[in-house]
């Protein structure tokens, strides 16, 4: 798609990176954006003749998918992670779209652990996703961590197409996005929010109710419980660091 550009944010991802780039070589432009990959990432992305390779710093999730965004050739953006895979069947679907500046359009994303579609978990399923949008009508929040791209009075429009998504390969994928994902949203909030032991500890047990019970995690066998508890710490996590930098007030 010659009036598309695909950005990437990257850092140490060659496990999955082939994977997404070759579902997306039948777009002319694919941004990747590196943080100081040490792993084989830079080399991946090298031998792909519509990849451009740029480098920034860290500093945050939201501003850095704003600068990839900037260095993009075309208005029409749509970012996709390096984990992320398309299917042959949105693939074609982008290609056909009508792009209609006044319009973000979100993608159905189906998450898959220890090699299976995961149909249950709070933030697993369902999970929508908006990717495609035009970097002159709108652009991604400022926020470190869980940021989204605004849509203001923008309509919605959904594809019927999904992305393919394995966010974790091994528990050491959790551990690692546990303590990088808490650490953000403690420094992000603050001074803005008030947390506590306490809190952190009933936030830690709802998340555990809410995606075993509520979004029918104990129907996932052990992957449904694994993302339960996972989530669950994280909550617990977030909200202790959250305490911690705010000096336990």
């Amino acid at each position: 798609m010659k009036n598309l550009s695909v950005t990437i944010l990257t850092k140490n991802s060659g496990d999955s990176l082939v994977a997404t780039l070759q579902s997306l070589e039948t777009f002319s432009e694919v941004i990747v954006l590196d943080t100081g990959s040490v792993d084989d990432t830079l080399e991946i992305a090298g031998e792909f003749p519509n990849v451009k390779i740029h480098h920034a710093e860290f500093k945050g999730f939201g501003p850095l998918h704003n600068e990839a965004t900037s260095i993009a050739s075309n208005d029409w953006i749509l970012s996709i992670d390096s984990d992320e895979i398309l299917t042959p069947e949105l693939i074609q679907e982008i290609h056909k779209l009508d792009l209609d500046p006044n319009n973000v359009y979100s993608i159905q994303r189906d998450n898959y652990f220890n090699g299976k579609k995961i149909r249950s978990c709070a933030g697993w399923y369902p999970d929508p996703v908006v990717r495609l949008y035009n970097r002159r009508k709108t652009r991604f929040s400022n926020d470190a961590v869980h940021e989204k791209i605004l849509r203001e009075d923008l309509h919605l429009i959904a594809l019927q197409g999904t992305l393919k998504h394995t966010p974790y390969r091994t528990i050491s994928d959790f551990l690692e996005k546990m303590q990088k994902y808490s650490t953000l949203f403690a420094e992000q909030n603050r001074g803005k929010k008030k947390s506590s032991l306490f809190k952190a500890l009933m936030h830690g047990l709802s998340a555990f109710i809410k995606s075993y019970i509520f979004k029918r995690g104990i129907f996932g066998g052990k992957e449904g419980f694994i993302i339960s508890l996972y989530n669950s710490q994280t909550a617990y996590y977030k909200y202790l660091k959250l305490a911690e930098v705010n000096k336990w007030t």
